[in-house]
């Protein structure tokens, strides 16, 4: 038995010293509509999908996020040779994200920085790709790579990430399924405040598309998405949606404690109020949304806020039936009767896998500014059983204020974690 079953309290994030709160101050991404936050949010406002006809090995053809970044820009062709697709993704967002930062990365103390990247799985594209290779010489391992093994460990985005720009503090992935994204920031957040790091980079990232087996793991589930036209392919809430579109991508931001912020001048994206992450312990695949609503709670209580001062509800729904309804659930109990704006990004992209938290949270940030919230698109004949207050269909909605968003990310193994950004 528990010593004390009383719950610690929690000091609402504007009534923090300054060395404890937490805000954004560089974004790094590639997503399949867009290389750089202008461009994705440019592209989510003007209803722009990222969802192309696609071919994987063994299973032909189907429909993908794909993402096209420079890869040459911050490494040689050795490196991406060595590396993996992954490693590749997560250092052209990590230097992105500090070149928008406007730190100067030349004199800064590299072993105070830390990485901390979310991911949903790793290994399953190198691991393959050898199998592969070696089925065309009678499975000889004499031809395996020696380049296997440091591909393929779980730490290897974030790792390659400080091998390209020498950073020499602590480097973390995080594995949580499709909750990765927010628990990158969320890392980030309580090693900042607990003064390992001085300087976080942080978000989620996903080579997820590389991997013939996840398409082939959703299409025996009945669960991969297939349309004529791809653009259409992902349609979360609606009733003739028929499953996942998978996608690749990064987000990565650099992560600060507000007074190291405020010292240097920097831009502010946001500041992080509040986050939670629980467990639903009931089943391998479907979520439960009464564990997800309890950690929508926990996030706000956290914060300090009430349902009602949420402005915008980035959603998770991925086009799964059980998956959207249960989530629309767990909303309908937090948010029924507020004036909250609920949209969705994966119908633009896809699933980003362990991109897709970091992904939704930036694509919904420069709200702060512009006022709008992006649609949900695709939604033509919405599911009755994903009847949302606020929620926003197809077209942009214009906004009074926005001040906060709150960003839900679920996963396999019932995994789920929320993040709240509010307006700096």
């Amino acid at each position: 038995m528990p010593v004390s079953a009383t719950r610690p309290s929690f000091v609402p994030a504007h009534e923090l010293p300054d060395d404890q709160r937490i805000v954004l101050t560089g974004v790094g991404l590639t997503s399949p509509n867009g290389n750089h936050l202008a461009e994705f949010r440019a592209n989510l406002l003007a209803g722009k999908s990222g969802v192309v006809d696609y071919e994987t090995r063994y299973m032909g053809k189907t429909l993908a996020g794909v993402c096209n970044f420079d890869e040459l820009k911050y490494q040689k062709r050795k490196d991406l040779r060595r590396g993996t697709r992954v490693g590749s993704i997560s250092v052209y967002c990590a230097n992105e994200a500090v070149i928008d930062s406007g730190i100067n990365w030349l004199d800064y103390p590299k072993d105070r920085v830390g990485v901390y990247l979310g991911i949903t799985e790793h290994g399953n594209v190198e691991t393959e790709n050898e199998v592969y290779e070696i089925s065309k010489f009678d499975y000889d391992t004499k031809v395996w790579t020696h380049h296997h093994n440091p591909r393929t460990v779980a730490n290897n985005p974030a790792g390659e990430v400080t091998i390209n720009m020498g950073i020499t503090g602590p480097h973390l992935t995080v594995g949580a399924a499709c909750a990765a994204g927010n628990a990158g920031f969320i890392q980030a957040a309580q090693m900042l405040r607990l003064g390992e790091v001085d300087l976080a980079i942080a978000g989620g990232v996903s080579e997820s598309i590389h991997t013939f087996g996840i398409f082939a793991s959703f299409a025996s589930q009945g669960a991969l998405a297939h349309n004529a036209d791809a653009t259409k392919a992902s349609r979360p809430f609606d009733i003739n949606r028929n499953g996942i579109v998978v996608a690749e991508g990064g987000g990565i931001c650099t992560v600060e404690r507000l007074s190291d912020a405020k010292a240097r001048g920097a831009k502010i994206y946001g500041e992080i109020v509040g986050y939670a992450m629980n467990s639903d312990a009931t089943d391998f695949v479907l979520p439960d949304s009464n564990r997800q609503s309890e950690c929508i709670h926990l996030a706000l209580k956290r914060a300090g806020l009430q349902a009602s001062d949420i402005d915008i509800v980035s959603s998770h729904a991925t086009a799964t039936e059980q998956g959207d309804i249960e989530e629309c659930k767990a909303l309908n109990k937090v948010f029924a009767g507020t004036n909250v704006s609920i949209n969705n990004t994966k119908s633009f992209i896809g699933h980003a896998m362990g991109a897709a938290g970091a992904l939704e949270l930036l694509g919904n940030i420069p709200s702060f500014q512009d006022h709008y919230a992006h649609a949900t698109i695709n939604l033509d004949n919405i599911d009755e059983r994903c009847q949302l207050p606020g929620l926003v269909i197809n077209e942009p909605r214009k906004l009074s204020k926005v001040d906060y968003i709150l960003n839900n990310s679920f996963g396999m193994l019932g995994i789920n974690s929320v993040v709240i950004v509010k307006r700096y």
